[in-house]
């Protein structure tokens, strides 16, 4: 079983809801990104989502595009982040890490070189928001044969057909969007994602992490109660742009915004 399999199972039998936060690796500093993988766990997350800073971020918003411009700015590679989970693996060989990204960079690496470095390292899924299965004859078989769940998004507008094709490919869990736009944009509506969730899980007994729109305690525990993971970014991402030049900072306002969201979502279950 795999690492995030485990971890869905056993927040299954606790009746819990996971707790996926995403930071980019780089921001605002290479050096800090390890630590702060160490704060999201300490103060409650349950699966690290780990940004693989990109210049043409298509699905993020203006917040998590600046934060990938910070990485950047610091030559954050992909040899970059594939190193900081295995240092992370140093000291927790316990939490799922994912790699979100976008493709140009795997590509050059090379699928296979891509695969068993990941894996190597100690990451368990990749999500990657530009190579839809259909696109992904070498990649997949690539993901599989080194033990990385293929994650993929699913959106208010996915049809039925879509679900039931991505849901097939996917492992891990699956990544539903429940806003029409980029990260950090506009105000949820649960009982529109609820029903989505249902329509999806009508297809497939992987678990479904919602994200896009999380801010706070309350929206973490209005969208827990109806979906097995949220996934917060551009909440956490604000606070490293704010406290760029803090690293105490960063740590402490991260750290108290994953426990507020840890506790209110156990407050729930």
């Amino acid at each position: 079983m795999s690492r995030i399999a485990a971890k869905f199972s056993a927040l299954r039998g606790q009746g819990r809801t996971a707790l996926v936060p995403f930071i980019t690796a780089g921001d605002p500093t290479k050096e800090i990104t390890v630590p702060l993988m160490h704060t999201l766990v300490k103060n409650g997350a349950d699966i690290i989502e780990l940004g693989v800073p990109f210049s043409d971020p298509m699905a993020d918003g203006p917040v998590i595009q600046r934060a990938s411009e910070r990485a950047l700015l610091h030559h954050t590679s992909l040899h970059d982040v594939i190193s900081m989970v295995q240092e992370f693996r140093q000291s927790d060989d316990q939490t799922p890490v994912v790699l979100m990204g976008y493709l140009n960079p795997i590509e050059i690496m090379g699928y296979t070189e891509f695969a068993e470095a990941a894996h190597d390292a100690g990451v368990d899924g990749v999500l990657t928001v530009d190579i839809p299965p259909e696109e992904g004859t070498d990649f997949l078989p690539a993901l599989r044969n080194h033990g990385l769940d293929p994650i993929y998004l699913l959106a208010p507008t996915s049809t039925q057909q879509r679900i039931e094709r991505l849901t097939s490919s996917a492992s891990g869990f699956v990544y539903y969007v429940s806003l029409k736009g980029v990260t950090g944009a506009a105000s949820l509506d649960i009982p529109a994602a609820a029903e989505k969730l249902a329509q999806i899980r009508a297809v497939t007994e992987l678990p479904v992490g919602v994200g896009f729109g999380i801010k706070d305690a309350q929206t973490a525990a209005a969208m827990g109660a109806v979906a097995d993971a949220v996934v917060v970014g551009s909440a956490i991402v604000g606070l490293v742009e704010e406290h760029a030049g803090e690293p105490e900072q960063i740590h402490a306002t991260i750290g108290s915004l994953i426990a507020e969201m840890r506790a209110a979502l156990d407050a729930d279950s």
